[in-house]
Order: structure tokens, then C-alpha cells, then sequence
């Protein structure tokens, strides 16, 4: 098999891209301390034409070379915002009609696999610090926790990639 080229791909551009359409989908930040994290969410939802990225608390912002080196020029394209505090996030985006989805690992929280979108409305996910997950407050102000399964040792996973993982399975059943 031949491995596609960049104009096999035929990714638009980035004005291109802040221009065209995007998917009623919102990923939040809470209190992400990595950079590396931060620039790798930009790129996954660069790819998954996100709406737009809510960096709340000490989660870093750009222009930062720390972001770039993972996010590869997705912190241009993807729209984001930044508020102190993520409960402020969360009733902004409440107030707009999102429904608030916080992965995290919670008792009777909804498996990845059974969540389902309805057609129609706006979505935001959030996810947590590395080590101390979602803030208690900011599961408490969400309107339904999502978790991903595991089988491992280990209880989480990479905040980039369960947020990703996230933000996949909600994408797919929105295209």
C-alpha cells in the first residue's frame, strides 16, 4: 500500500477551516497542568472540526511553544477561550444551550460505549486535571458523567487520549 500524501488528503487550509462549518461539540479544559496535554487537544479537535476549546484555570494558553510542539499549528485554528474558573465555563455554556458531558469516574456514570448523542443538540465534554481528574464541583455542575471502561492496573488513562477517545465517539455519531 502507498501512504497518502498531503494532497491526497486534501485538508483545507486554515482560514479554510475557522470557516468552514463545525460540529456542535465543545471540549473543556479543567485545570490541565501539561502543555504537551493542552497541544494535543488542539490537534484532536482540529481534526474532529470541534467547535471550539473552553481553557479554564491554570490550563495554559496560547501562543506558547510548549502547546505548538504538540498542537503542530492546531492552536491557529481552533477557536478557544479562556476562563478563571470552569464552573463560569460551564454556565456560559449552559446558558447556550450545551449539554455538559464530564469524563470522569463517578458512580452511575454512563459507559462510553452506551452514550448517545441526539441529533439536534450541542455537546461539551470536559476533562480533568492529570492527577486529580474533574474538580468535584465542576462533576457536580455537569448534567451526565461519561466513563471509559478499563480492564488494566492502572485507574485512568492520559487526559489527551481519554479525551480524545471521547470526543471520537461523540464525533461519529454526529457526522
Amino acid at each position: 500500500m502507498q501512504k497518502k500524501t498531503i494532497w491526497d488528503l486534501n485538508r483545507p487550509t486554515t482560514e479554510e477551516y475557522r470557516a468552514q462549518e463545525k460540529l456542535p461539540l465543545v471540549l473543556v479544559l479543567d485545570n490541565i497542568r501539561s502543555l504537551n496535554n493542552v497541544g494535543s487537544m488542539f490537534r484532536t479537535c482540529d481534526a474532529f472540526a470541534v467547535h471550539h476549546i473552553c481553557l479554564c484555570g491554570i490550563t495554559a494558553t496560547p501562543p506558547s511553544p510548549e502547546i505548538h510542539k504538540t498542537a503542530l499549528g492546531a492552536e491557529d485554528s481552533v477557536a478557544w477561550q479562556h476562563f478563571d474558573n470552569t464552573l463560569d465555563a460551564i454556565a456560559a455554556l449552559k446558558e447556550d444551550g450545551y449539554t455538559v458531558c464530564c469524563l470522569e469516574q463517578v458512580k452511575d456514570s454512563v459507559s462510553l460505549e452506551k452514550f448517545r448523542v441526539e441529533h439536534g443538540k450541542k455537546y461539551a465534554v470536559i476533562v480533568g486535571h492529570e492527577v486529580n481528574g474533574v474538580a468535584p464541583e465542576v462533576v457536580d455542575a455537569a448534567d451526565v458523567c461519561i466513563e471509559i471502561p478499563q480492564r488494566g492496573t492502572k485507574h485512568s488513562l492520559n487526559v489527551s487520549v481519554s479525551g480524545g477517545m471521547a470526543l471520537w465517539h461523540i464525533f461519529q455519531q454526529m457526522i
